[in-house]
């Protein structure tokens, strides 16, 4: 099947130009969608079916967000919806890549920098465990949980065989809230405790605990309420 041409004939190289001189500084929405479509889309004008995925969902991020289903109701193949729903997943990895240097010490400036990948467009409770040596050097960090961060009694466990078996000397830990605000429960707090006092067992001090949420997150450590909780 032949490209469509027409109206948006040389439309792809101009919009390809614009982009490797400036980036998507001048893009609307559409337009980056179209232009990400161009390339597992190669043979239909990608420009019509932005704006029909855009006006579905509403937003550039929701298009990313929603269900392989939806994406493919609004008329494109597998193989395309398939290609945005890898994107928020891509980004995970290439900044927490991009951020996550094994060799430089981790400070209140930087940490949320090892954290916050991690949830990008995540919908479920995840609990992540980030583990220091005695430089404040990383020896270990990702996701060690999958499910409600009062399920105390799989991940406390966990948490205390990977901080012995990288010998670590402090630990942070995160959790987040899909559909909540970024402020602890009573469980929060509770969980905290007793995965402080665990570690304390162990010689590994808990520095913090951040509450994410898609919009904001907290550092319980850097809230003065809570601060005792670390002590």
């Amino acid at each position: 099947m032949a490209y469509e041409k027409g109206l948006h004939d040389g439309h792809r190289d101009r919009l390809r130009e614009k982009f490797l001189k400036n980036g998507f500084d001048d893009f609307e929405d559409h337009q980056i969608l179209e232009m990400y479509l161009f390339y597992c889309i190669p043979r239909k004008d990608t420009n019509g079916i932005a704006h029909r995925l855009i006006n579905r969902f509403g937003s550039i991020s929701a298009v990313f967000d929603a269900p392989l289903a939806s994406l493919m109701e609004c008329g494109i193949s597998k193989n395309a919806a398939v290609m945005i729903k890898m994107l928020p997943s891509v980004l995970s990895v290439y900044v927490n890549d991009r951020f996550n240097n094994e060799n430089e010490p981790i400070t209140e400036e930087n940490i949320a920098d090892r954290i916050l990948p991690h949830y990008f467009s995540v919908r479920n409770e995840q609990v992540f465990l980030l583990l220091m040596d005695s430089a404040a050097k990383e020896l270990y960090s990702g996701i060690i949980s999958k499910g409600s961060i009062n399920a105390s009694e799989i991940y406390t466990r966990k948490i205390i065989e990977l901080a012995l078996r990288y010998n670590a000397n402090a630990a942070v830990i995160a959790h987040n809230h899909p559909s909540g605000v970024a402020l602890p429960s009573k469980g929060d707090l509770n969980v905290t405790r007793q995965l402080k006092e665990a570690l304390a067992t162990i010689g590994v001090k808990l520095l913090d605990h951040f509450i994410i949420t898609e919009h904001e997150f907290v550092s319980l450590a850097g809230i003065e309420h809570f601060q005792n909780l670390f002590l």
